[in-house]
């Protein structure tokens, strides 16, 4: 695999672990610690621990989910505002992959 190819799928994975975090609490509320088992079962690949308790910690900040107390621990959910921002990044997401498609196969239009 070269390089670019290298860092393309790091900045589209764990640079940008808040989509998988919001899209896996969508299938599964959990523990903070189960998040990551979570991610490699749904996505295949396995974000260090302190990178996703840090994510986890900003999107409870932002308002992107929220934690409720099940049996004396945390479960995290995400909140309306977060599924609209996934659902906006995915949308963006396809928007550039379609004009990428369009622009170097532009017969499959």
């Amino acid at each position: 695999m070269s390089k670019p190819l290298i860092r393309l799928k790091r900045k589209l994975t764990t640079e940008n672990l808040w989509i998988y975090v919001i899209a896996s609490l969508m299938i599964k509320p959990t523990y903070a610690y189960d998040v990551r088992k979570l991610i490699n079962e749904l996505f295949g690949f396995n974000p260090t621990t302190i990178t996703l308790y840090s994510v986890i910690y900003r999107l409870r900040k932002d308002g992107l989910i929220k934690e409720e107390l099940v049996s004396g621990e945390k479960i995290y959910k995400p909140t309306e505002e977060g599924v609209k921002e996934l659902e906006e990044a995915i949308s963006y997401m396809e928007q550039v992959i379609k004009r990428l498609k369009e622009i170097t196969h532009p017969a499959r239009k």
